[in-house]
């Protein structure tokens, strides 16, 4: 009877637990965050293009607590890819991916960290994420020897050639578990240059640095672009 009755405790205890976060999940204010799945993130960048030809999307930042998503920052400006975004992107269609993903653990740029709360890797002449499908190293980072040539097909410069775009810059994990050749590499968050991008997201320096600055690996941050219909059918 003792056991019985101490068991009976537990349920009603796990009950009330439980209808005490439904009652607070339904006090949640509505908004577009709520509607995305999110996984285990309490951190939400959102980038939302009018349409998949739009070259620009309003940018977001949202904060998860007490089990509701509220706007950290933002609406910002960002640069998207230069034919817009894709639910099917390919190697150089200049699409950015819509979808929702998470971010890399290491963030990279040419100058020092901002003051980020990742892993920062300062990028040097010889540094590369390589864009070739046929490579083993296909969306990875890889260093080679400055000035010789790669051991894959290259169609742009090392990173350190790009001082303004990548002073700083978050990977987007986007088609690295697995990585299927062809389907896309280096989506990054960097600095705007003023016009679209190669399949990237894009915001001025600074808004770019408050935003790394923001992020926390232990968050699981993720961040959802395209379209509001791309993003919530």
């Amino acid at each position: 009877m003792k056991l019985l009755a101490l068991g009976l405790l537990g349920a009603l205890a796990i009950a009330a637990s439980a209808s005490a976060r439904g009652e607070h999940s339904a006090s949640c204010a509505p908004n577009f965050a709520g509607r995305l799945e999110t996984a285990t993130a309490t951190q939400l960048v959102t980038v939302v293009a009018r349409t998949r030809s739009s070259t620009q999307g309003a940018f977001r930042l949202w904060t998860k607590s007490g089990g509701c998503w509220r706007q950290a920052a933002g609406p910002w400006t960002a640069w998207l890819g230069g034919n817009g975004t894709s639910p099917a992107k390919r190697e150089g269609d200049r699409r950015t991916p819509s979808g929702i993903f998470g971010f890399v653990r290491t963030m990279y740029g040419i100058a020092p960290s901002p003051g980020v709360h990742y892993a920062y890797r300062r990028v040097v002449c010889g540094d590369w994420w390589v864009e070739d499908p046929a490579s083993p190293s296909y969306n990875r980072f890889r260093h080679v020897r400055c000035g010789s040539t790669p051991p894959f097909r290259t169609t742009s410069e090392d990173l350190s050639r790009s001082p303004t775009a990548y002073r700083h810059f978050a990977v987007i994990a986007y088609n690295m578990s697995p990585v299927v050749p062809g389907r896309g590499s280096g989506i990054f968050l960097h600095v705007s240059t003023g016009r679209p991008t190669l399949g990237c997201v894009s915001l001025p320096l600074p808004r770019l640095v408050a935003a790394l600055r923001w992020l926390r690996p232990s968050a699981h941050p993720r961040i959802a672009i395209g379209t509001a219909a791309d993003l919530t059918q």
